[in-house]
Formats: structure tokens, C-alpha cells, sequence
């Protein structure tokens, strides 16, 4: 099978589940800032020496996944399957770990520049990238999407901060405050 199919080239896209949409449109805009998002986490996963980290980071990108299809696919009745779904047990587990690397965090009293060593750093970047996804899913104004995909990501975007301050630590690099 060739990866290219040139049904692309003249600025559209197909949705799962039928219909073609341009390129520009913001639900295709969405989808592709998680698709950055889970690309930053694999960058992350690459440098990151950390098992209990690499473990929920995997899980993290199979969750982008599905995220990206429940966006890439409007119609609710087109989204058969479990690769569709984002249980609220999901968003539950994300604050769990939030909840215990705070307690092993000093407090925070300041801004934090975001860096770090080169795990920190790049989970500070996959951080950015998830506030500006879920900045795209928000102007969607979709009826469409479940109720739990909105406090995923922004959630998310809560544990990268928390999982680079944590990983920070570990590896011994301080924090830079502003």
C-alpha cells in the first residue's frame, strides 16, 4: 500500500466516516494540533529515562489517538469500536499522578521558566503545544465531541507541567523561576 493517495492535492481532506473537508477547516486544524502534541510526546518518550514516566506517556499517546479520531470524525453514529473512547477514568488517572508528584514538589511560590534538563524541557514543549490543542477544540464550538475529551486535554496540559517539574527533580536539575 502507498502511504500517498494525492486525494490531497488540491487543498481537501477526508473525515472518517465519509465527507471531505479544505484543509484549513478548524476541525482538521484540531485534530492536527494533537497530532503535533503526540509527536512532542514521543520526542519526550525518546529522552525520557524514567520507566514509571515512559509507561503513562504511552498511554498518553494511545489516548491522543483517540482524541484525534473522535475530532477527525463529526458524525457520532460513524464512531464504532474502543479506539473511540475517552472514559473519565482516564481524566482521573491523569490527576491521581498530578496529586502525587505534588507532594514530592516543593511548592510553587513563583512562575517557572519552562526547561530544565532535556526530558523537563521537552515536556514543557509537549505542555505548550496541548494548551494551543485544546485552545483549537475550544473554538470548534462542537456539540459532537463527549464530555470527557475537553477535561482530558486540559488536564493534560496540567500533568506535562507537573511530570517536567517532577522529572526536573529527579534528575537533579533546578528550576528557573521568573
Amino acid at each position: 500500500m502507498k502511504i500517498y493517495t494525492k486525494k490531497g492535492d488540491a487543498g481537501d481532506t477526508g473525515l472518517f466516516g465519509g465527507g471531505r473537508v479544505p484543509k484549513s477547516d478548524p476541525r482538521v486544524a484540531a485534530y492536527g494540533e494533537i497530532d503535533e502534541l503526540n509527536a512532542w510526546i514521543g520526542v519526550a518518550r525518546a529522552w525520557c529515562a524514567r520507566d514509571e514516566v515512559l509507561a503513562a506517556l504511552d498511554e498518553i499517546q494511545r489516548d491522543l489517538f483517540a482524541v484525534g479520531a473522535l475530532l477527525a470524525t463529526p458524525n457520532p453514529d460513524r464512531r464504532k469500536g474502543g479506539k473511540f473512547e475517552l472514559p473519565g477514568e482516564r481524566v482521573e488517572a491523569l490527576e491521581r499522578r498530578i496529586d502525587g508528584w505534588q507532594e514530592d514538589l516543593p511548592p510553587l511560590e513563583a512562575f517557572i521558566l519552562p526547561g530544565g534538563g532535556r526530558t523537563g524541557a521537552l515536556l514543557h514543549a509537549a505542555r505548550a503545544v496541548c494548551r494551543r490543542a485544546e485552545r483549537a477544540i475550544v473554538a470548534l464550538d462542537a456539540d459532537d465531541l463527549p464530555d470527557t475529551l475537553l477535561p482530558y486535554v486540559n488536564r493534560l496540559s496540567d500533568w506535562l507541567f507537573v511530570c517536567a517539574r517532577w522529572v526536573n527533580q529527579e534528575e537533579g536539575v533546578g528550576e528557573a523561576t521568573w
